[in-house]
């Protein structure tokens, strides 16, 4: 669930010389950075040296749903001109197309969250005399961020827009998120593995997870334990 809600499933950065604001020929030394995420982008930009009076340390937040609004509230707060740049290219006014390439792809990349209820379940169902379902879950749990995966990668497949600021350029790349969904291999290898071994060995599983094992026990001991009648046995 949490490669749902994060903004690193593809980023760029750079560091740069750029104008600062708008009617302004200042010029900063700052590190320009673009995280994008399932819902919307982040826009950092950040210099820890104090530069005109200010340390610049921006972060920015512009969602696939209020685009728009959010980038004409930017404009009336006078953000920089590289967030607002980047920003702009992420409208749907924009030549580029960004928003609609990423915001399609990030919809049903959010099949996350239905992996997420696939894991929960299994769990569950760890705990239960049902050890081949569990396994099922988890090989479903893969198959959906799988999905995930491929979902956003067709991003990847259109022409990527360049973004120039300055004297130089940088183009997304996928990011941390997107590498540790890598991990349906290991899930989909666990969840095959309890499958075949529920097929090969199904006591030693129970065992293994310590599920319908004590009960059984205990319910032998109850057979095997019983009450003698003293007066039966006097008369003996």
């Amino acid at each position: 669930a949490a490669l749902n809600f994060t903004n690193d499933w593809a980023e760029a950065r750079m560091t740069t010389k750029a104008t600062y604001k708008s009617f302004s020929n200042a010029v900063v030394n700052a590190e320009i950075g673009l995280h994008v995420g399932l819902y919307g982008i982040n826009v950092t930009l950040k210099n820890p040296v104090v530069q005109f009076n200010e340390t610049i340390d921006y972060n920015e937040m512009f969602t696939w749903h209020d685009t728009i609004e959010e980038y004409e509230e930017a404009l009336e707060k006078g953000l920089p001109n590289p967030i607002l740049y980047i920003a702009e290219k992420f409208t749907p006014s924009s030549p580029c197309g960004l928003i609609f390439q990423y915001r399609y792809s990030g919809r049903y990349a959010s099949a996350t969250l239905t992996a997420f209820c696939c894991w929960m379940l299994a769990n569950i169902l760890f705990s239960m005399p049902v050890i081949r379902y569990a396994g099922y879950m988890v090989v479903a749990t893969a198959a959906f961020i799988f999905f995930s995966m491929i979902s956003f990668t067709t991003i990847m497949n259109v022409p990527q827009c360049v973004f120039y600021i300055g004297t130089d350029s940088f183009e997304t790349e996928y990011s941390h998120s997107f590498w540790l969904a890598l991990a349906t291999i290991l899930c989909t290898l666990i969840g095959l593995l309890v499958v075949l071994l529920d097929f090969l060995v199904p006591e030693k599983m129970k065992e293994a997870f310590s599920v319908g094992v004590d009960g059984c026990e205990d319910e032998d001991d109850s057979y095997s334990e019983g009450y003698l009648n003293s007066f039966f046995l006097d008369g003996v």
